[in-house]
């Protein structure tokens, strides 16, 4: 059984740091270190990780953050599940409850980023977790600065594009998922935006293509999110996944 409980000590902090090195591939420059960790701690913020016993399988960060001029939100910078943890339920287990101990300091908005390339991040956070997106930043970390692991240790300067995801917590549709409810249905939606279905491997076969697929994929976000659209739902499918938008006011 999975236990959530917050990080608070050196050694569950080291634990972190061993999931991000294998949930990520992350050279280690791009990783966050204890230090980080325990000084977020220190300025309001928590890590809640998942331990199967006394082995920790996985943990979300979380930060304080303020959005407009003075409300404060929260900004959830990292979460990773060890590898063979991964599909079985454990990530929802750490949003939901990040979600429930926001809402018991009186906060209700979280906000974080993914790759808009990755179908499995798309479908858990659009369609497990109820987020919306309504903004596209690009090349956010940097060329080359991927979650992806290159084994090879050999760089193919994809930009770090990433989609905004907002969580309004004590929103109908996201309350009903938390409680493992259905939600109510979506409306039609007025246009989808393709991904190709492994990023990963397009990347590493053929990364010229894949940077076209990317920034054809941009154009679209950006064209639909500067018409009003949002997107709120991901189609999963093994040779077309899409994402689906809709109008704002749904």
């Amino acid at each position: 059984m999975i236990e959530i409980r917050e990080c608070t000590t050196i050694e569950e902090y080291d634990g972190c740091i061993r999931l991000q090195r294998e949930a990520f591939g992350l050279p280690d420059m791009e990783i966050s270190p204890r230090r980080h960790l325990i000084v977020s701690r220190m300025a309001g913020g928590w890590t809640l990780g998942a331990f199967d016993g006394d082995i920790m399988v996985g943990f979300v960060h979380h930060l304080v953050a303020v959005r407009g001029r003075d409300r404060l939100i929260g900004y959830s910078h990292m979460m990773a599940v060890a590898r063979n943890y991964q599909n079985r339920g454990v990530g929802a287990q750490l949003k939901f409850a990040q979600r429930k101990r926001a809402l018991l300091e009186g906060r209700n908005y979280i906000k974080w980023t993914w790759d808009p390339m990755q179908a499995r991040n798309a479908h858990f956070n659009l369609n497990r977790l109820g987020v919306v997106v309504r903004s596209y930043a690009e090349n956010f970390y940097g060329t080359d600065c991927h979650t992806i692991p290159m084994e090879s240790g050999k760089a193919h300067s994809i930009d770090s594009d990433r989609l905004f995801a907002e969580w309004e917590l004590d929103h109908k549709r996201v309350a009903a998922l938390a409680e493992g409810r259905a939600p109510e249905d979506l409306p039609e939606a007025e246009t989808s935006i393709l991904i190709p279905p492994n990023w990963s491997a397009l990347i590493a076969s053929d990364p010229e293509s894949a940077r076209r697929e990317q920034l054809r994929v941009r154009h679209e976000f950006q064209q639909a999110f500067a018409t009003g659209l949002i997107c709120a739902a991901f189609q999963r499918d093994a040779e077309r996944p899409r994402y689906l938008l809709y109008k704002s006011d749904k």
